[in-house]
């Protein structure tokens, strides 16, 4: 094995190039993994832009596909040539937050074990993805073996897009029969969408206005798909429910007018989702929010993670019941990652994953 590997590494706001590194070195609970697919996620973008601060000379991305290439001695349960996934979120799978179900705020082992965000270590807070060699920690909580039979394309979004897509519908807590709004219908609003069907809405209504994401949503499982550049998303949504609101809204862009649009058009008692990043402040209209007493609900969620997620997700993909490969639209080599990011960023040519291979 050679001593050095090709990454895409932050070098400023603004700037991620393609240059060389060390092949990482791995501890005992760890395992180094050989990227076979990746790709690039929106959140990657705030960091390109300088809206989400992350460390000069790091690593970037968050969705490995890979085969693995060495194991920590203490690693159990797993073998080197096997192919696997991890999530975006790598917890430990021991400290406080992980023993109570949030890996994604998962603090490690030191002190309380809490930490906002802290289970969010790929192109963060340790080297990511985007390269062509991955040190995944605590490899027995954040492994999954991907099912014979399955493509990288097929499992590439369970990481982190079908994952926090169905998290949305999930913190929402959607029953058999409700109505949902979802807006925005990039990667991950699509995904909630699909999970929102999947958990038995009646009446799934999103919200967009690029054509091709428009006819995605409904194959995705979208009943009425509305274009906010021909007619107020609110007063359609309203029409649609016949004035009562939906029972629950999912923010799937990280805009305040988004934001306010989910918040508007709830019934009372109803459960906003929120999945956005945002990048500037939120407020809560006091008509909109009912003085505070309209028993609704604003609820957030992270990119749930850890190996079982993984399976779970990898086992809906494969019974058929989501296509998420359908979503990538382009194929990059490593070597091209700069203009990847390129199109990505700027959301040309009807892009909406795109599928990088080392």
């Amino acid at each position: 094995m050679e001593n050095h590997m090709k990454a895409a590494i932050f070098i400023e706001p603004g700037k991620i190039i393609l240059g060389e590194k060390p092949i990482p070195d791995i501890g005992p609970l760890d395992a180094l993994i050989r990227i076979t697919t990746t790709t690039i996620c929106g959140t990657d973008v705030h960091i390109l832009k300088g809206e989400y601060p992350v460390e000069t000379g790091l690593t970037i991305g968050h969705e490995p596909v890979g085969i693995i290439e060495k194991l920590g001695s203490a690693v159990e349960g797993f073998a080197e040539g096997q192919r696997v996934i991890a999530g975006a979120i790598t917890p430990t799978g021991t400290s406080n937050a992980s023993l109570c179900g949030f890996h994604s705020q998962c603090g490690g082992q030191h002190g309380h074990g809490w930490k906002a965000m802290g289970g969010w270590r790929f192109g963060n807070t340790i080297d990511g993805a985007q390269a062509e060699y991955l040190r995944v920690p605590d490899a027995m909580a954040n492994l999954a073996p991907v099912p014979d039979g399955l493509t990288d394309e097929q499992v590439l979004m369970c990481p982190d897009i079908l994952s926090t897509g169905f998290s949305g519908a999930e913190s929402g807590k959607i029953r058999i029969g409700d109505s949902v709004a979802i807006f925005a219908q990039g990667p991950i609003g699509l995904c909630a969408t699909a999970g929102a069907k999947l958990m038995g809405a009646s009446n799934i209504i999103t919200v967009e206005t690029v054509p091709e994401r428009m006819e995605m949503s409904r194959s995705m499982g979208a009943d009425h798909v509305i274009d906010f550049n021909k007619v107020d998303p609110i007063d359609e949504i309203m029409r649609i429910t016949d004035g009562r609101g939906v029972d629950v809204s999912i923010e799937a862009l990280g805009k305040s007018r988004t934001f306010d649009w989910a918040l508007r058009t709830l019934r009372p008692g109803g459960t906003l989702s929120s999945l956005g990043v945002y990048s500037e402040d939120l407020t809560l209209p006091v008509d909109a929010f009912s003085a505070g007493l309209g028993d609704n609900k604003i609820v957030t969620t992270l990119c749930p993670g850890g190996k079982e997620r993984m399976r779970r997700l990898m086992e809906v993909v494969g019974s058929g019941r989501v296509d998420t490969s359908k979503l990538v639209t382009h194929h990059f080599a490593l070597d091209d990652i700069e203009t990847a990011y390129d199109l990505f960023a700027n959301q040309r040519d009807g892009v909406m994953k795109i599928a990088i291979k080392p």
